[in-house]
């Protein structure tokens, strides 16, 4: 429900301030008084499109705020977006600049302005004569009719759209196996001869480092053997030369004299024992040394079998990666993809299976949901007859016609349309095509208010708030008070704001506000002042001005007074 609205500066309204209430709130005013600012200023707080053209001329910014009562649905949606709730008060603000982006701030946050679109289909509905231009679409008209079958039937909607939705995607996949047929075999031939030249290979892990390793080593077996021998004659001793020292022997020597000298400082009893580690790593490698010098033989068989190994796995390695293991890598991919590819299973025949499923879901979802709009466009065409006949249209009929489609779609298995027959015995026709304008009018207010009725009835919106813009236009006379009467009765179970032309209808609101206009110099401004609530005689000649032009008038006096008299008897 909206609490309070406040304007600065939006089209010819320098401030304005307006308190709204439950039940049937009515807006008048002279035209170009600002009637329409004021609901641009609600569509704006519900995240509809900021134009700088709105913006005053001569202030840098427009901005709008409204404080709004909000159901535990969109309170939640509004916490989620970082907004303050404030026992059920929310405050939503937007500022629109001269140039520039416009601003949304949600419970002093700033969001989105798709966030406030979110949550204020949550709160407000608004019903204007765009809103009847789009109705003649069919596609509305069946938007129209879904929305009016409730909870059951979004469900049975909800479902034949998944199941669409997975039709859908199944098509699209076996389309593209299919089309890709050719490519598929060109895939496979190329996985399959590499891993043939990969298993014929035998490659081990590692293997191209540990033959890089050997391939080194037998190149370079003289040197090898020169570099060990030394080391091992260092370590050992030189046999022809048994007066040089060795490494092992000083070393050892070393550790005795120690040992010896421990008796007088035991502190030497750690370098003696550490000396002793010594000697037996040097004795180690002495003998490693020996064995490694037995083995460097020269084999040119040996080196020429390493070389060519080398050559047959740098072939494979240039194409399936930078060495062995990026080869075996890519082999084990391969296997999994040929497998996908190629293997046991017949993809083509998986996705057909699953095709046929899916079409078969698809055409259970469509059969339910046909069913169920046949009985919501019954239902739907006795809540809009019952409107019609009260309204001045004794005898119309609004029936929802539904067309099988050659094949099913995004919405369903049928086109759904709107017929109307205005009077016994007129043949139905889509809407807009045989009616006057008045009777359209009222053929959408009905639709309208049976939508919103319905909407209440439910209970799905808790205290919603309907916004009707002048869909009393081309109706008079006695249809002229129906409507009122009609909106009336839908404020009992929600808030309803009205603007409007017509004394008929804002003689049934339970609160009559009226825009003036100021007009200093040559520019016309609405000011705070100007957006005034109007009650006993204030309302009378508010209602008498609407009725003749003229707020003193006694014939018109009289008129208004019987007009709220017979208002306040409601049936």
């Amino acid at each position: 429900m909206i609490e309070q609205v406040r304007i600065e500066n939006l089209g010819v309204i320098a401030a304005a301030e307006l308190d709204l209430a439950p039940g049937f709130t009515v807006i008048t005013g002279e035209t170009g008084a600002g009637k329409t600012m004021v609901l641009t200023s609600l569509d704006l707080l519900l995240g509809g499109k900021a134009d700088p053209a709105l913006v005053r001329r001569g202030a840098d910014r427009a901005v709008v705020e409204g404080a709004f009562t909000v159901p535990p649905a969109a309170a939640a949606r509004a916490e989620e977006a970082g907004a303050a709730v404030e026992d059920g008060e929310l405050l939503v603000a937007r500022t629109v600049p001269a140039t520039g982006r416009s601003r949304a701030h949600l419970g002093g946050r700033t969001v989105p302005t798709a966030v406030l679109t979110e949550i204020g289909e949550q709160l407000v509905t608004v019903h204007g004569q765009s809103q009847q231009l789009r109705l003649r679409a069919p596609s509305q008209q069946r938007a129209a009719l879904d929305a009016f079958g409730g909870a059951g039937h979004a469900a049975l909607l909800a479902a034949y759209r998944q199941a669409y939705a997975e039709l859908v995607a199944v098509r699209a996949e076996l389309a593209a196996w299919e089309q890709a047929a050719g490519e598929r075999e060109h895939e496979i031939a190329a996985l399959r001869t590499g891993l043939d030249q990969i298993d014929a290979l035998e490659l081990e892990p590692g293997e191209d480092r540990a033959l890089r390793e050997e391939a080194l080593r037998l190149g370079h077996v003289e040197e090898l053997r020169v570099a060990a021998g030394r080391a091992h004659e260092a370590l050992t001793g030189d046999m022809d030369a048994a007066d040089v020292p060795d490494a092992t022997t000083l070393v050892d020597d070393a550790r005795r004299s120690l040992e010896h000298a421990a008796e007088n400082d035991p502190a030497l009893d750690g370098w003696a024992a550490r000396l002793a580690e010594a000697s037996y790593l040097l004795s180690d490698v002495a003998t490693e040394l020996a064995a490694y010098l037995a083995s460097l033989d020269a084999d040119p068989a040996r080196l020429a079998a390493v070389h060519e190994r080398r050559a047959a796995l740098g072939e494979i390695t240039r194409t399936y990666g930078p060495d062995v293991d990026a080869a075996l890598a890519w082999a084990e991919k391969a296997r999994a993809r040929l497998a996908y590819l190629d293997g046991p299973e017949d993809t083509a025949e998986v996705l057909r299976q699953r095709l046929d499923r899916a079409e078969q879901a698809a055409a259970r979802a469509a059969g339910a949901l046909t069913a169920s709009r046949r009985g919501v466009g019954d239902a739907l065409s006795r809540a809009v007859d019952g409107e019609l006949a009260g309204l001045a249209m004794t005898g119309a009929h609004l029936s929802a016609r539904l067309t099988p489609l050659e094949a099913a779609g995004p919405h369903g298995a049928e086109a759904v349309e709107l017929l109307l027959a205005a009077h016994p015995g007129a043949p139905a026709r889509p809407l807009g095509q045989g009616a006057s304008g008045g009777e359209l009018s009222r053929v959408m207010l009905a639709i309208e208010v049976a939508l919103a009725l319905s909407d209440a009835g439910t209970g799905a919106a808790e205290m919603r708030t309907f916004v009707f813009d002048e869909v009393d236009a081309g109706v008079g006379g006695r249809a002229a008070v129906e409507v009122g009467r009609r909106l009336a009765q839908l404020a009992r179970g929600a808030q309803v704001v009205v603007v409007t032309h017509l004394a008929q209808v804002a003689a049934f609101a339970d609160r009559h506000l009226v825009v003036s206009k100021n007009t200093p110099g040559d520019e016309a401004v609405v000011t705070a002042t100007d957006v005034t609530s109007v009650e006993g005689p204030d309302r009378l000649r508010e209602l008498a001005r609407m009725l003749s032009g003229q707020d003193d008038s006694d014939t018109a006096l009289r008129h208004a007074a019987e007009l709220l008299e017979r208002a306040s008897v409601r049936p």
